[in-house]
């Protein structure tokens, strides 16, 4: 008999049932206050006129005050609502399981020692007596470093110093307890080992229950200006990632918004695999954007999206700056609905004013001012104009009220400009947010007569505003870079000066860099220490996804100094398989028993082409064996899909198919390394490895070192391109 075992099945048994008393009595609270509040609204709309139009101004004034309490009250009642819905959100998502950890603390010497249970969100009972912690609370840190006896945690910028006496890890659903743990060090977590056997999901899981310390360094890291992360294939950076955003939104939670808060992801493919982790922790999704959906928010989707600008031509520009001249054609008028409120001529003077000062933020600043100006002394001009009264005392009640906040009726002249100057504001007042963007400068000429002709792509157009203007997302706190190896350097540039405001986390894996021309990591590093004068880095060099077998293959494309801080946590698994083929009917004849097979089995199996052009080949070569994935598409949970390496980014698969592994495709180079590399390290269980021609020659090492890799080769094979 296992009386712990026992006595963890009673307490969890009392939890679970005080959380079901919760539910129900939020919800017997939402539903007294949904009628209550619905037959409140009943009686006071029974008492307002439906129609304000031909009556008295005083009573029209009346009902107005009566609709505004009506509107009063049922903001309160959405308030309240708000907040019990919110703790049913948490309430629910902990009944699915109530916690997975608890850690026994020794608070103070001398006082007995406390039980605290750690689950994906906090919950008090209705004496406020917490049940459970949030894994993101200061004390939830002490299971996270693994340290048993002394150790510590901050509250408040205090050190609280204990010592934890006990770490245990439970598997629980609802209220059965399946197993527990005691457990010390991170290879020897048991809900990891159990977690990892796991068969794909079609959305990312959260990892809450298994952070590891290395991982749980980056989750808690301190708030910096710029941190970079480096991890290796599998070693669950994005995962890391967004438990490291829904850390900052715990610890902001009283004043970030997500709104506030910026995620750059690969693709829309890994957009959709992710879009469910936030959510499962309690939190609402950042604005995420891929490169081009960034270009798109920016007005700029119908030009090229400038991934391969030359970071030259950046500085080019901002050189440019110290000698440029505006002339009258590099700007245009001001107009809103028709009507010309300020003239290129008006804005060309407005420049002019302030040519003390060499182009840039600062004299557009002056220069944004001056307009502001003008274009008020132009509302007071228009405010004078018949048309523009006219159209102003013809106003019905309903817009008066909404303009002025009441009704009006001007007898004097003085009366009718001053409404009326009310009325034009109301019309054109956002032409002030025209001159705060700089939408009356002319970017493209300007910019292609400093760089010497040509039109601008969109990284040079936005770099270009930013460097005249200083314009850029101002309210944005913190900005997450998923991917970080796949960008320029000069779209590394432009990110952290339109984000100029914000802390930016970056992850990635130089090694995994697919595309040519991107920035190496010291490239990278370099970008933020310039801009930002430092940069704070952690690195996480465990791999959680894939099998041993499968990770020494990956790895063997690594240099030895690489290799040997690498390593895998998984239970040995299946061989990986390597064949090459030099006919085409027994390739094709392969690869579709290995797809047919696939089929018949659980999971998730991924048949990863190089590019585009070989997937259109496989497609029609596979047939309805196969589900393509394009881009925007959403991952399944079982069958085979091919796509592209571009797609896989980021994604995990139970089984890999690499098709098109021939030495034409993979040649040896750093760049073919990196792409193969990246592709087989998307398998979790399983890889195989076909070639319909001669072998690529960056498996030489792994086959020569590598005991156990399945692998036939066929002797006299020929080179060619897949379909070839």
């Amino acid at each position: 008999m296992d009386r712990t075992f026992e006595d963890e099945q009673r307490h969890l048994s009392e939890v679970y049932a005080t959380i079901v008393s919760l539910r129900d009595e939020l919800t017997e609270e939402l539903e007294v206050k949904q009628a209550t509040m619905a037959q409140d609204l009943r009686d006071m709309s029974e008492e307002l006129r439906p129609d304000v139009a031909g009556i008295e101004a005083d009573e029209a004034m009346e009902t107005l005050a009566a609709i505004e309490t009506l509107n009063a009250v049922i903001d309160a009642y959405n308030q309240r609502r708000d907040f019990a819905m919110e703790r049913m959100q948490r309430v629910l998502a902990l009944l699915r399981q109530p916690y997975f950890a608890m850690v026994r603390l020794q608070m103070r010497p001398g006082r007995p020692p406390r039980d605290v249970y750690i689950g994906v969100v906090g919950l008090t009972d209705k004496n406020h007596a917490p049940l459970v912690v949030d894994w993101r609370s200061p004390v939830a840190e002490t299971y996270y470093k693994q340290e048993n006896g002394p150790t510590s945690f901050v509250v408040d910028g205090r050190t609280r110093n204990v010592t934890l006496e006990l770490r245990r890890q439970f598997d629980i659903e609802r209220d059965v307890l399946r197993m527990y743990f005691d457990t010390t060090v991170a290879i020897q977590d048991s809900l990891l080992l159990g977690a990892l056997k796991r068969h794909h999901s079609p959305k990312l899981q959260a990892i809450t229950a298994t952070i590891q310390r290395e991982q749980n360094e980056v989750v808690r890291h301190a708030d910096v200006p710029v941190l970079l992360v480096s991890g290796i294939a599998g070693s669950g950076k994005t995962s890391v990632l967004l438990q490291r955003i829904a850390y900052m939104f715990y610890q902001e939670r009283e004043n970030l918004r997500p709104e506030q808060v910026c995620l750059f992801t690969p693709n829309a493919v890994f957009e959709h695999y992710i879009d469910s982790v936030l959510p499962s922790l309690g939190e609402t999704n950042p604005r995420v954007f891929t490169w081009r959906t960034f270009v798109e928010s920016q007005g700029l989707g119908g030009r090229d999206a400038g991934a391969n600008t030359d970071p030259e031509a950046l500085r080019a520009l901002e050189r440019g700056l110290d000698t440029l001249q505006i002339e009258v054609q590099d700007v245009q008028d001001i107009r809103l609905d028709g009507e010309v409120l300020l003239k290129p001529g008006q804005i060309a003077s407005a420049l002019d004013k302030f040519s003390q000062f060499p182009f840039g933020p600062r004299r557009m600043t002056l220069t944004r001012d001056e307009l502001h100006d003008r274009l008020e002394r132009r509302f007071s001009t228009l405010a004078r104009r018949e048309d523009m009264q006219e159209r102003m005392l013809t106003l019905d009640v309903d817009e008066q009220s909404r303009i002025f906040g009441e009704t009006i009726s001007p007898d004097t002249e003085r009366e009718v400009i001053d409404c009326t100057r009310t009325y034009v504001a109301h019309l054109f007042g956002s032409a002030h947010d025209l001159i705060d963007e700089c939408g009356w400068l002319r970017i493209d000429r300007i910019g292609s007569r400093m760089l010497g002709g040509g039109s601008l792509n969109a990284c040079e157009w936005l770099w270009l505003r930013l460097i005249l203007c200083g314009y850029g997302a101002k309210d944005v706190r913190y900005v997450y870079v998923d991917e970080a190896q796949d960008y320029t350097v000069s779209q590394l540039m432009l990110l952290e000066r339109f984000f100029g405001r914000a802390h930016l986390l970056l992850l990635g894996d130089a090694n995994q860099a697919i595309r040519e021309g991107t920035a190496s990591w010291d490239e990278l590093r370099e970008v933020f220490v310039q801009a930002r004068g430092s940069v704070d880095e952690c690195a996480l060099r465990t791999s959680y996804r894939s099998s041993p077998e499968i990770t020494d293959l990956f790895s063997s494309l690594l240099t030895e100094e690489e290799r040997g801080t690498l390593s895998s946590v998984r239970r040995a698994g299946v061989a990986p398989r390597v064949r090459s083929f030099d006919d085409t009917d027994a390739y094709l004849q392969e690869l579709r028993s290995v797809v047919a097979a696939s089929n018949d089995k659980d999971g998730l199996t991924a048949v990863i082409a190089a590019d585009g052009q070989r997937v259109s080949w496989l497609a029609k070569q596979l047939g309805d064996a196969v589900q393509v994935v394009r881009k925007s598409d959403v991952l399944p949970s079982t069958g085979v899909v091919l796509l592209d390496l571009r797609l896989a980014k980021g994604l995990e698969f139970d089984h890999v198919i690499v098709p098109d592994a021939q030495a034409a495709v993979y040649p040896d180079t750093p760049l073919a390394r990196r792409r193969l590399y990246t592709v087989i390290s998307r398998a979790m269980h399983e890889a195989t490895i076909l070639a319909q021609g001669s072998l690529t020659p960056l498996l030489d090492a792994a086959l020569a070192g590598v005991d156990d890799v399945a692998a036939t080769i066929s002797e006299g094979a020929v080179e060619g391109e897949v379909g070839a």
